[in-house]
């Protein structure tokens, strides 16, 4: 739903709204044309405060959006440098714990190994 159609489903609704419980409450002519001045006057009030707020609104939203397209590139290709970096950093221990781990897994065969031979009288 659009904010315009919002708005002027609102203004519609609360300006009918006025009219009825204006017409509804029992009033002379003129404390009625003063009522319906007044409350004429706090609408309009109403109504330029809202539109003044949708404009803020409106303005910031655009700000937020210009501000997030210049920090997002940035800040993925600062993420993608750091993952990067910490892949090169941790290579040489990647490729010594493979090392390691490979002497391990020798070490248990030949463990295995000799237990078995030992349990072969």
């Amino acid at each position: 739903m659009k904010a315009s159609t919002f708005l002027i489903g609102l203004a519609t609704g609360s300006i009918a709204a006025a009219i009825a419980v204006l017409y509804s409450t029992p009033q002379s002519g003129s404390e009625l044309r003063t009522s319906v001045k007044s409350a004429s006057t706090d609408m309009k009030a109403k109504f330029k405060d809202v539109k003044s707020k949708v404009a803020d609104l409106k303005e910031s939203v655009s700000h937020l959006t210009k501000e997030a397209k210049l920090t997002v590139p940035a800040t993925i290709d600062d993420i993608k440098g750091s993952i990067e970096e910490w892949q090169q950093l941790t290579e040489p221990n990647k490729a010594r714990l493979e090392t390691e781990i490979a002497a391990i897994q020798t070490a248990l065969e030949e463990l295995e190994q000799t237990l078995a031979a030992q349990q072969k009288p």
